[in-house]
C-alpha cells in the first residue's frame, strides 16, 4: 500500500514535470524561430531596398548589417534582377550580396525557378535554406535571397542544448520527488505500522484472558452442580476485569486520537493532585518494599483536567513501583520555575538501554516481557503521554546506572 502510494506521488509529480518542461521547451523554440524570422525578414526588407547597379562586381559590395537590439547581425545574401523579354523568357543578372561566382551557375537557375514557382512575394526554400523576398518593379523583379542554414544550426544548436538540460533536470527532478515521495509518506508509513502492531498486540492480550474465561466456564460446565469450586468463578470474575480494564485503556487512547482537545482545562492545584496521589500510592509501595518519599513544592497552579492529571501522576507512580529495584525508594519531586511545574518520578534499578528508552510511550511496548503480567498491557505510559500533549506539557524518560527517571513538563497558570 505504501509503495503503491510512493509511486502514485512520484508518477503525478513527474507528469506534471514533464507537461512543464514540455511546455517550457515548444515556447522556447517557437520564440526562437520567430525572432530568426523576424531578423531574415528584415535583412530582406533593407537588401530589398538597396539601389545596386546591374554591373557590380559583388566582391565590391560590403556586408549587410542589420543592428537587432544594440547587435549588428550579418547574413550571408544576394540579390537578383529578372527581366522578361516579348517570348516570356528571363534574363537574371546578380546585383549583389556577399555570394560570388553565382552569375549564368546551374545552382542560380535552379534557385530562380523554384522561386518563381512559389506564388507568395515571401517565402522559404527548404531545399536550399534561403529565403526569400520578391519585389515586382513593373519592367523587371527584384529579389533577395538570405541564407537563413546558419540560424537553423543556431536554432538546432540551441534546442539540443536546451534538451539535455530539460533531460538532466528530469532525471534530477525525479530523483528529487522520490525523495519527497518518501518524506511525504513517511508519517503514514508509521501510522500503518503503528496500526497493524496495534491491532495485533491487542488481539494477543486479549486472548490471554478470553482462554482462562473459556477454560474455567467449561470447569464449571463440567463440574456437579453441588461442587463447583468458587476459584472458577473467581477466575472468570479477575478475567474479565483485566479484559474490561484493557478495553478502557484502548478507548482512552482512540479518543484521544480522534478528538486530540478533548481535556477541559481550569485552574486545578497540581501540588494538591501530587499529594493525593502520593497518599494513595504511598501503601502500594509500602507493601511492595519500595518506600515512596515525596518532596513537593506548594501552590503550583496550572490550567488543566484535575481527572486525567491525576491519572497521570498515578501511571508514573505505578509504573516506578512495579519496576523499582526491590527496597530502593521511589521518590516524587514536585518543582515550580518561572513558566512551567515539573514532576519527578525516580525509580532505582536497571538502565533502560536507550534503544528501548525511546520506546517507551509506545503502545503495548514492553522493555521487559519477561515479567509477564506485572507489565500490565503497555499502554500506561502512551495514556499519560497523552494526556501531558492535551496540557500542552511533556513527558520525557531518562535512565542511566542510578536510577530511572520521568519528566512531565507543564506551562504554568498565567
Amino acid at each position: 500500500m505504501i509503495r503503491k502510494l510512493q509511486l502514485k506521488f512520484v508518477v503525478v509529480c513527474m507528469t506534471l514535470v514533464m507537461v512543464v518542461l514540455g511546455v517550457v521547451l515548444v515556447s522556447i523554440f517557437l520564440s526562437a524561430r520567430q525572432n530568426l524570422e523576424v531578423i531574415s525578414h528584415q535583412v530582406l526588407q533593407r537588401v530589398i531596398r538597396e539601389d545596386t547597379s546591374h554591373g557590380t562586381v559583388p566582391s565590391q559590395q560590403p556586408d549587410l548589417g542589420l543592428d537587432i537590439g544594440g547587435k549588428e547581425v550579418v547574413l550571408p545574401y544576394f540579390t537578383v534582377v529578372l527581366w522578361e523579354d516579348r517570348s516570356g523568357n528571363y534574363t537574371a543578372y546578380v546585383t549583389g550580396g556577399t555570394y560570388s561566382n553565382l552569375q549564368g551557375t546551374e545552382e542560380l537557375s535552379t534557385v530562380l525557378q523554384e522561386c518563381l514557382t512559389q506564388k507568395q512575394e515571401e517565402g522559404t526554400l527548404r531545399t536550399y535554406n534561403l529565403r526569400y523576398l520578391r519585389q515586382d518593379n513593373g519592367l523587371f523583379q527584384k529579389i533577395a535571397f538570405v541564407d537563413t542554414s546558419m540560424q537553423q544550426a543556431t536554432l538546432q544548436e540551441m534546442m539540443s542544448s536546451h534538451i539535455q538540460i530539460a533531460v538532466a533536470a528530469f532525471f534530477l527532478l525525479l530523483a528529487i520527488s522520490i525523495a519527497l515521495a518518501r518524506w511525504a509518506t513517511a508519517p503514514v508509513e508509521k501510522a500503518w505500522r503503528q496500526q497493524r502492531q496495534f491491532l495485533s498486540d491487542a488481539s494477543h492480550e486479549l486472548k490471554t484472558p478470553l482462554t482462562v474465561i473459556l477454560s474455567n466456564a467449561e470447569l464449571l460446565q463440567a463440574a456437579p452442580l453441588s461442587d463447583k469450586p468458587a476459584r472458577w468463578s473467581e477466575n472468570i470474575r479477575m478475567e474479565a476485569q483485566q479484559m474490561k480494564n484493557l478495553v478502557e485503556e484502548m478507548l482512552t487512547l482512540a479518543r484521544a486520537d480522534n478528538m486530540p482537545h478533548t481535556a477541559v482545562l481550569e485552574e486545578v492545584s497540581l501540588s494538591d493532585i501530587a499529594a493525593d496521589c502520593a497518599l494513595a500510592f504511598e501503601p502500594v509501595a509500602f507493601e511492595a518494599g519500595k518506600p515512596l518519599d515525596y518532596h513537593l513544592t506548594e501552590d503550583v497552579t496550572v490550567l488543566g483536567d484535575r481527572d486525567k492529571l491525576r491519572q497521570l501522576v498515578s501511571v508514573l507512580l505505578d509504573n516506578a513501583i512495579k519496576y523499582g529495584q526491590d527496597g530502593g525508594t521511589i521518590t516524587m519531586t514536585l518543582q515550580k520555575t518561572d513558566r512551567h511545574a515539573r514532576l519527578i518520578v525516580t525509580n532505582p534499578g536497571e538502565p533502560i538501554p536507550p534503544e528501548q528508552l525511546k520506546r517507551l510511550f509506545e503502545r503495548f511496548y514492553r522493555a521487559d516481557a519477561s515479567r509477564g503480567e506485572k507489565s500490565g498491557f503497555g499502554l500506561g505510559l502512551p495514556i499519560a503521554n497523552t494526556i501531558a500533549a492535551e496540557h500542552k506539557g511533556t513527558l520525557k524518560a531518562e535512565s542511566d546506572a542510578a536510577s530511572t527517571r520521568f519528566f512531565f513538563t507543564v506551562p504554568l497558570k498565567k
